[in-house]
């Protein structure tokens, strides 16, 4: 996700590291921090695979900043991950809000719309985080209060994400939606 997240916020506009990082650590730094050991490696592999460009300009008060830009390129290869993420970026939620965050750049709402449908038809899947006898566990079976409370908020935050989904699905791709209602 780290490199998603690169190439997204410089999507957006020219950075330099620090001001890259500092957006990066705003979208998921509280639940996956970045440290500068696994940032600059991936700024270095991606602009030696031609996604950025680097140039230098002068700083403020400071040594030179290295500015970082996505390249055609980076432009493109941002929009094949959008398209086509990962089911891991689907199933994760951390890994899902940062694609989240990028997906105005796909340009197609229908494009868009196919990624959102992904993601609504992992959440209507029967899960749990707890299991017995190969069945999901609901709240009031879980046993324990502790457990009850970790079923309840995720069926209650489930619940609101899947009509968020189905608004903008519809939104997006109306079409879609009305060939299912006929």
């Amino acid at each position: 996700m780290l490199e998603l997240s690169i190439l997204g916020f410089l999507a957006e506009e020219p950075l330099h590291g620090y001001e890259l990082k500092e957006r990066i650590k705003a979208l998921s730094g509280h639940v996956r921090p970045v440290s500068d050991g696994a940032l600059y490696p991936a700024i270095t592999r991606l602009t030696t695979a031609g996604l950025l460009d680097q140039r230098t300009e002068p700083g403020a008060s400071a040594a030179p900043r290295r500015i970082l830009s996505l390249t055609e390129e980076g432009h493109a290869a941002l929009l094949e991950r959008l398209r086509r993420p990962k089911q891991t970026e689907i199933t994760d939620q951390v890994r899902f809000n940062t694609l989240l965050a990028f997906l105005r750049h796909l340009p197609d709402p229908r494009e868009q719309a196919a990624v959102l449908r992904r993601r609504l038809e992992f959440l209507d899947a029967p899960s749990s985080f707890f299991y017995r006898e190969g069945e999901p566990v609901r709240a009031e079976e879980a046993g324990d209060l502790f457990r009850q409370g970790m079923l309840r908020v995720a069926r209650a935050t489930g619940a609101a994400e899947r009509a968020w989904l189905a608004e903008a699905i519809e939104l997006l791709d109306p079409a879609v939606v009305e060939g299912r209602a006929n």
